[in-house]
This record gives C-alpha cells, sequence and structure tokens, in this order.
C-alpha cells in the first residue's frame, strides 16, 4: 500500500492552518490502511520550524521542495513539481484543500497525470474490502451525498472544504523523516509570469479567519441595511459573511459569500441574520461552534441549527443590539479608568 499524502499551503513564509487539517483527515486514513502519512510542502525559503510542526502534528514523512522559483504560486511549476514527486514515490492518496490554491493545482495534476479527483468533499473513509479512498461530497445543489470512487487509478486525488474539521493538535517529542528534493530550472518552466499580489481589502477580518462573524441574508432587505451588519461585525471585532442571495444582487462582493459555492467557516460564534437556512449556506457554516439566528420567519430552517434563535425583524433587534453593546463598552472602558 503507498503513502497517504497531504499537500501542505507555504505561503508569504508562514503554514496555513488548513495544513493541519489535512493532517487531521490523513491520519485515519492512513491508520486504516496501515500506511506512512506524509505532507508535501513547496516554496522558498522554507523553515525548519515550520517542517517540524507538520510532522509534530501528524506526518510520518515531510516531501520539501525549497526553490526560488517556487516562491509565488504559479500553477504550472507547482504541478511539474508535485507530478514529479507523485512519479518517483507512487503515493496510493493525495489530499489538498479545496482553496484557490487546491482548487487550481489539483484539476491540473490530476489531468496531466491521468487519474481521478473528486472536489469538496466533506466525509473520507476507506473501504474495507478494496482498501479505495470513499470520497463523499454534496451533489445536486447540496441536496443529496454522492459516494466516489477511484479503483482503476493512482493516486485517489480529492480536495477537502477547510474547516470542515479541527486542526490536528501538536504532539511534542514526536519524529519523523524528511526528504528534501532538488530540482533544475526546466521543471519550473512556465508560460504564465507572476506580476503581484492584490490583496482583497473589502474586509479587514477574512471571513476564514474570523473567530467571529456576522452574515447577512436577503432577509435584511436592501444593500443599504448592510450597514447595521457591518457596525455589529467592526464591534465584535469579527468579519462580514454573506449568503448567495445576497452577492448575486450584488449587495456583497464575493470573499464575503459563505455556503457551497463560496467559504466554508467554523468560527467560535456565529450570527445569522436574516437567513432562512438553504442547505447549501448551511453547508458551509454548520460547524460553528455557536450559532445565533435571527430571523422574521418562526420556520426558518436555520433555527433547526441554531443554539439560540430569535423571532424578530433584524432591522429593529441588531440596532438594540449595537446599542447594549456600546454601553457595555463604555462602562468597561469607565471601569479601567
Amino acid at each position: 500500500m503507498g503513502e497517504v499524502w497531504t499537500l501542505a499551503e507555504y505561503r508569504f513564509g508562514k503554514l496555513s492552518s488548513v495544513s493541519f487539517e489535512l493532517l487531521n483527515r490523513g491520519k485515519s486514513l492512513a491508520q486504516k490502511l496501515n500506511a506512512p502519512l506524509a505532507s508535501i510542502i513547496l516554496g522558498f525559503a522554507i523553515k525548519d520550524e515550520d517542517i517540524n510542526e507538520l510532522i509534530a502534528r501528524g506526518a510520518d514523512k515531510v516531501y520539501v521542495v525549497d526553490d526560488k522559483n517556487l516562491e509565488n504560486f504559479l500553477v504550472e511549476s507547482y504541478a511539474k513539481v508535485l507530478i514529479e514527486l507523485v512519479n518517483e514515490y507512487k503515493p496510493d492518496i493525495l489530499l489538498a484543500a479545496a482553496t484557490t490554491t487546491g482548487r487550481t493545482l489539483m484539476p491540473y495534476v490530476a489531468v496531466r497525470i491521468r487519474t481521478g479527483l473528486t472536489a469538496d468533499c466533506t466525509v473520507l473513509d476507506v473501504e474495507d474490502e478494496t482498501g479505495n479512498l470513499l470520497q463523499t461530497r454534496p451533489a445536486i445543489g447540496g441536496n443529496i451525498l454522492a459516494t466516489i470512487k477511484t479503483p482503476n487509478t493512482r493516486p485517489q486525488m480529492a480536495t477537502v472544504r477547510p474547516h470542515s474539521m479541527k486542526p490536528a493538535l501538536p504532539e511534542k517529542g514526536r519524529s519523523g523523516e524528511v526528504i528534501r528534493k532538488k530540482y533544475d530550472d526546466s521543471t519550473f518552466k512556465t508560460k504564465s509570469k507572476y506580476l503581484r499580489f492584490i490583496k482583497d481589502e473589502s474586509q479587514q477580518v477574512t471571513v476564514q479567519d474570523a473567530k467571529i462573524i456576522v452574515a447577512g441574508g436577503k432577509g435584511v432587505g436592501k444593500a443599504e441595511n448592510f450597514a447595521i451588519i457591518d457596525k455589529l461585525a467592526e464591534l465584535l471585532g469579527g468579519a462580514v459573511g454573506a449568503s448567495r442571495d445576497v452577492v448575486d444582487r450584488g449587495w456583497k462582493s464575493y470573499p464575503h459569500q459563505i455556503g457551497l459555492s463560496g467559504k466554508t467557516v467554523s468560527p467560535a460564534l456565529y450570527i445569522a441574520a436574516g437567513i432562512s437556512g438553504a442547505v447549501q449556506h448551511i453547508a458551509g457554516m454548520q460547524t460553528s461552534e455557536n450559532i445565533i439566528a435571527i430571523n422574521k420567519d418562526p420556520d426558518a430552517q436555520i433555527f433547526h441549527l441554531a443554539d439560540l434563535g430569535i423571532v424578530g425583524d433584524l432591522n429593529e433587534i441588531l440596532p438594540i443590539l449595537i446599542d447594549r453593546i456600546y454601553d457595555y463598552k463604555k462602562r468597561e472602558a469607565s471601569a479601567n479608568v
């Protein structure tokens, strides 16, 4: 049985936490297959402490390709390196996150090596009889779950939604093997040229990184009313989320969209205001630790998921909540003087 590989994401000199989520996914698969779990890290000026962190969080092996040509993400360069590694070491399973990197890189690699790829998986398991990877993902607009297998080609490839599983915890004293690979410049040749990175300035805190999210749906009423959502998120030090309806109407831009066709989030607190709770939206936020729902419809689906439900008009309730938070912050500031 070949190894189980997870693709670590290393950008701007640091590891993304999704790298540790993938290790948590891969750990159970590797145990069932009695196979080593490995992490692949591609980039430039990769720090030893980051390599050791991957081992501490579950990797038995770490394959490292550290090259100036990998400083910035270009799909052709990254794909050529990954294909070289796959052809040499022949892993059984290769997992990546369904981030911009994973969604761009994995299809390119799958086509080049002529294997299957299942995108946006929510559940991964191993079939007892065959050892095949069972790749479960929402289908038909999230109304059913489809389980897909790749029985005839290897590696079996899948992308997994970020924040759909907790990151693997570090284990002190854990040891593993580090394999460093070097390739000549021809491997990195690409028709693309990196120009610059333009940061999304539409939100101070991105929804995928936020511990608190205040999300608005069609029930907000109109674009101007989103000022209330923005204000509450600012007061709480959180991010602003939105349903697909809101983005389709142009009230908020796509980076705010949460759901099957947007971002998957798992904050400590998720406030859903004017969101009915369509299956597609719930798929993107159901792992939130605490969910507060505000909706005029007492039969809204979101209430089945909420820890606290408030039936009422968000445009009346949120201003009261904002005033209370203001009063609390004033009292707290006075007490600290």
